[in-house]
């Protein structure tokens, strides 16, 4: 994307305002959050063993951080990409029936990530899962949990509205919901990413479903691991934000694979070597609950909500030193 200068650009709240605003927003969203999707929270780890195939491997291309730990002797440790699949084994080790789920604070390092005003090396998200019985599987009950997950982000613009009514941004009524091949078919020429920004813009809030699997162009609309989202049953929550003239992704979830799904989507990937960890059998022979679940960034809904034109500065995280002076100098103080 590049690094996005927005003209006259003012954030409307000093650093320790910020700082403030920003611990309001985490506290209150997770309390929210908890409450109204019935999930407890839970810790999670920094970092998990390479051979449990518990990390999740993103679009296959990045490259996890890795060490070793003198007490575990031959093992190599992945920090962690994400929670995806680790979540639905905690899931299944604590007894959490249909009806109930978990969340945590997720915090990860991608090395590989592109550094502009929406990406950094440090990611931050509440990852969540929750069970559910293997006839809700379905689209009703994706799009009934993503207009629940989108009530909770407009109550909280309210919430926060309360606290700092001149730095609010104003957030859509509505969520509209549209499958990647429904976007393809409305934009042939555009790229995946111009036509997110086209159908976002046009709704302001979009919930686009359905990626990962390739479309009639013979390209999938995204990347996707195979081995935790149901390509046929997920989708990312997109917001438009003027601020940068984009649409900001605030949240990727899905129904996740159950054994079938999980089966097709290793032979489509050329993944088949994965059914011999120690996850993915559980899953096959049908040990695993059925669920849902996804990540909800928390850099970036404090970006949303404070209508901030880069992460850094709702997140203490690493940027070259060039661009930290010319953020500077447009009004973008990074932290």
């Amino acid at each position: 994307m590049g690094l996005i200068l927005p003209e006259h650009y003012d954030p409307r709240l000093s650093v320790r305002e910020t700082q403030e605003a920003i611990k309001y927003i985490r506290d209150t969203f997770q309390k929210e959050f908890g409450k109204e999707m019935n999930l407890e929270r839970i810790s999670a780890p920094l970092f998990v063993e390479k051979s449990s195939g518990l990390n999740d491997d993103l679009n296959g291309v990045e490259r996890p951080v890795q060490f070793d730990i003198a007490g575990v002797p031959g093992e190599t440790i992945e920090v962690v990409h994400s929670l995806a699949k680790w979540k639905r084994m905690a899931l299944y080790k604590y007894g959490f029936q249909p009806g109930e789920g978990l969340y945590t604070n997720m915090n990860a390092i991608r090395r590989d990530e592109e550094l502009d005003n929406l990406h950094s090396c440090y990611v931050d998200q509440w990852d969540w899962e929750k069970v559910i019985k293997k006839e809700e599987r379905t689209v009703e009950t994706l799009e009934a949990t993503v207009r629940n997950i989108f009530k909770i982000i407009k109550h909280m613009e309210h919430e926060v509205w309360y606290k700092y009514p001149q730095a609010v941004k104003k957030l859509p009524e509505d969520i509209y919901f549209i499958t990647s091949q429904e976007l393809e078919d409305m934009y042939p020429d555009k790229t995946p990413k111009e036509r997110e920004n086209l159908i976002t813009k046009e709704h302001g809030c979009v919930f686009l479903m359905k990626i990962g699997d390739k479309l009639a162009s013979g390209e999938p609309h995204d990347g996707r691991a195979p081995d935790y989202d149901d390509w046929q049953l997920n989708g990312d929550i997109l917001f438009w934000f003027e601020t940068l003239n984009c649409a900001l992704e605030i949240s990727s979830m899905g129904i996740r694979v159950d054994e079938k799904a999980l089966e097709e989507q290793l032979v489509k990937a050329g993944c088949e070597e994965r059914k011999n960890l120690p996850y993915h059998k559980m899953l096959l022979n049908g040990e695993l609950p059925y669920t849902i679940g996804g990540g909800i960034g928390q850099s970036r809904l404090c970006m949303l909500l404070l209508d901030r034109a880069h992460v850094g500065e709702v997140q203490a995280s690493l940027w070259p030193e060039q661009m930290r002076k010319t953020c500077k100098e447009h009004n973008m103080i990074l932290l």
